[in-house]
């Protein structure tokens, strides 16, 4: 009988890490690639002594009631851990841990990328031409809006906000302006070309352009609502690389009908795989299925910090990157 902890990986994970995964733990892995039931959860915090969710895995309180629990630690796949009902994992005695740092500047090339295309409307124009309705090139078609030295409006200033704002402040010759919920340091900040603001409110009445980079749940679950929303300028662009609890969907929808804002780039959803119809049928939205963190170079990186955040926990030292 094996001596090693048994561990379940809920997703299929990159190859270079499910073998260092297999060769210092007795791995089971999601052959199938199907997210698992909450009831296949449950019993597989009773079945093995780590579970390895993903973001697209949910935890809430309920799948903890009733004892028996095996599970000592949750390797948690990603940076947030909104999916996981942290409290209710730690009166169970389980550790939960995350992968912070490494997906930092692919996430902010992400929301980069959904500013440029929702601005300069790649999204419709790709769309056109593959549909075969291009006529050709004129001087009215498909007007998009200038990045370049325009003010951009930041949510959340941590490792993924200050790495969006050296590439808009740098590369675009933006103003940058923020919001964080602790204050930063001005010389810090300024070393992003930004400037901390006192509210969200003062950030989305001057931005262009607002980016998510907040936590999501808790209090910051629908924090642009519909009064948010229409506090922005009637030009402006929204882009969510966050969470989606972050934003009220509905609302959203509909001030994108209405000319409330101009537009919006999403990579994250509130009911992750299902994206609102409302939101697909519209134009001035470019949506991305969460591929935040999508490179090679990410996805294994953040694999091997799960690595060693078990590891260092069946070997009775502090995991690197605990979170509960």
């Amino acid at each position: 009988m094996s001596s090693k902890p048994r561990i379940l990986v809920t997703r299929r994970w990159p190859e270079a890490v499910e073998r260092v995964l297999a060769e210092r733990f007795d791995g089971v892995l999601n052959e199938s690639d199907v997210p698992m039931s909450a009831d296949q959860l449950a019993k597989a915090l009773r079945g093995f002594d780590a579970v390895l969710p993903t973001v697209s895995d949910r935890l809430p309180a309920s799948l903890f009631d009733g004892g028996d629990i095996r599970a000592k630690i949750l390797g948690n796949y990603g940076v947030g851990y909104n999916h996981i009902d942290v409290a209710a994992a730690k009166a169970a005695n389980i550790a939960v841990t995350n992968t912070p740092g490494v997906l930092t500047d692919c996430t902010a090339d992400i929301a980069m990328t959904l500013l440029l295309a929702v601005a300069r409307r790649a999204g419709e124009g790709e769309r056109q031409i593959r549909a075969g309705e291009w006529t050709g090139w004129r001087p009215t078609h498909m007007i998009g809006s200038k990045v370049t030295g325009k003010t951009l409006g930041i949510i959340g200033f941590g490792r993924i906000g200050k790495a969006m704002a050296k590439r808009c402040h740098f590369g675009f010759d933006m103003e940058v302006v923020f919001y964080n919920r602790s204050r930063v340091d001005a010389a810090e900040a300024a070393r992003y070309g930004a400037r901390q603001l006192g509210t969200v409110d003062e950030v989305l009445a001057i931005a262009d352009f607002v980016s998510l980079h907040c936590p999501g749940g808790g209090e910051n679950r629908h924090l642009i609502n519909a009064e948010r929303l229409a506090m922005m300028k009637k030009g402006a662009y929204l882009v969510n690389t966050a969470r989606g609890d972050v934003v009220d969907e509905p609302a959203l929808i509909e001030a994108l009908k209405n000319g409330v804002i101009k537009g919006a780039g999403l990579d994250v959803f509130e009911a992750e795989p299902n994206v609102p119809e409302g939101l697909r049928a519209l134009e001035n939205v470019v949506l991305l299925p969460h591929l935040g963190s999508a490179t090679e170079e990410t996805r294994v990186a953040m694999g091997m910090k799960v690595v060693d955040n078990i590891t260092a926990f069946f070997e009775g030292r502090e995991p690197p990157d605990r979170v509960a």
